[in-house]
């Protein structure tokens, strides 16, 4: 890389209004050039510029978070990454969603955080420990099976990292290794709060598993296992797991197949046992009325849980009638759900809110707050720094 590399001039405004930030007394300061942003008009950070933001920020306390989602990095990109990761100490907020990361750069990545590769999908023998990355977002970067098992291995030491996202991994087996490799991280981690698992292709062996590992979870607060193939077999043991989990406070379910058996199975736990959950989604689930009931039955008397978005299922009128109760008489506030009662003809029906755990993950509003608690909802209730 030539040292006389021009700045691009988007980067360059960006980095002058961070000066501005700075000479203003401003700490703590998160440096947002993310692709989808309306404000870049569809410029990309590539790989090559990520090695003058790298530069930027080696030497600067002030700022400690980066968010470079939606670009063009790439595994140029995460060969920097991993190199600003061992110098830069302050650095508490990574996000690198979307940016066709490969297995390299993800063992890359991996590395700098603590681990060496040991050969095939094991990796072992700690670098370097990074000691202030908190949270690191690589969803839907292309990671192969081999970067998701580096990242389990380190965060069965790693004390730091208390969200990570691995969503949407290049997978080529049935066997749900991924699933498995993470399930043994969580019986050995205790310090991670979050973590996202969508589109591991979880099954209900690998569901199984999971739970096996959250029996002896006790720190994490927020499991998004959504976009799965978790059926009834697999909420059953979910369930189980409610009844004596006493850390978990959201749920991601949604995008499954739960179905009204699933719906039963949870609505239980959470009526007799459980008064841990805050917030549990369930959309697009092939919930009919029944199953959608009971888990409205649930929240009378469950006092905690106090979110639920069922948008994507099966509504008929009992359901629609039990919905309306409970916004109408306060028991669920109507920033805090997905739906919204409404009467024709003397009929009730729910229509669409945007609401949600984190429905402004991948894309930003044209208007109003992006960062809302109503549209966001997962990442107020078990924050982890001040980011998505």
């Amino acid at each position: 890389m030539e040292k006389s590399k021009e700045i691009k001039p988007f980067i360059l405004q960006i980095l002058q209004e961070v000066d501005e930030e700075i000479e203003k007394g401003s700490v703590g300061i998160t440096l947002n050039i993310a692709g989808n942003s309306r404000s870049l008009s569809g410029e990309r950070v590539t790989g090559e510029d990520f090695w003058i933001l790298c530069r930027v920020l080696k030497n600067n306390s002030y700022i400690n978070g980066l968010d470079v989602r939606y670009n063009l990095l790439s595994d140029v990109g995460a060969y920097y990454a991993a190199k600003l990761l061992q110098k830069q100490h302050n650095l508490i907020y990574l996000n690198l969603m979307f940016n066709d990361i490969g297995p390299e750069g993800g063992e890359l990545i991996a590395k700098a955080l603590h681990i060496e590769n040991k050969g095939g999908m094991f990796f072992a023998a700690m670098l370097q420990i990074n000691s202030s990355l908190e949270k690191l977002d690589l969803g839907d970067c292309d990671l192969g099976m081999q970067s998701v098992i580096a990242f389990a291995t380190v965060l069965t030491q790693n004390r730091t990292i208390k969200g990570l996202n691995l969503n949407r991994p290049i997978l080529y087996g049935e066997q749900e290794e991924s699933t498995v490799h993470l399930g043994h991280m969580l019986k050995e981690n205790q310090c991670l709060v979050e973590l996202h698992m969508c589109k591991h292709d979880i099954k209900n062996c690998g569901m199984k598993q999971l739970c096996d590992a959250l029996y002896l979870n006790r720190s994490l607060q927020y499991l998004d296992i959504s976009c799965n193939k978790i059926t009834q077999d697999g909420m059953k043991c979910l369930a189980d797991v409610l009844k004596s989990n006493t850390t978990l406070e959201v749920i991601d379910l949604s995008f499954n197949r739960m179905e009204n058996a699933g719906a039963n199975y949870l609505s239980d736990a959470l009526a007799s046992h459980n008064r841990t959950l805050k917030a549990l989604s369930v959309v697009s689930n092939n919930i009919e009325g029944k199953g959608l009931v009971a888990l409205s039955q649930s929240m009378k008397t469950n006092p905690t849980l106090s979110h639920i978005y069922i948008w994507g299922n099966k509504f008929d009128e009992a359901t629609c009638v039990a919905y309306s109760d409970l916004i109408h008489t306060g028991r669920l506030k109507s920033d805090n759900t997905d739906v919204e009662p409404f009467v024709v003809d003397g009929h009730m029906y729910l229509a669409e809110v945007s609401n949600g755990l984190k429905r402004h993950y991948y894309w930003t509003p044209g208007y109003g707050e992006a960062c809302s608690p109503s549209s966001n909802a997962g990442f107020s209730l078990a924050p982890v720094g001040q980011h998505l």
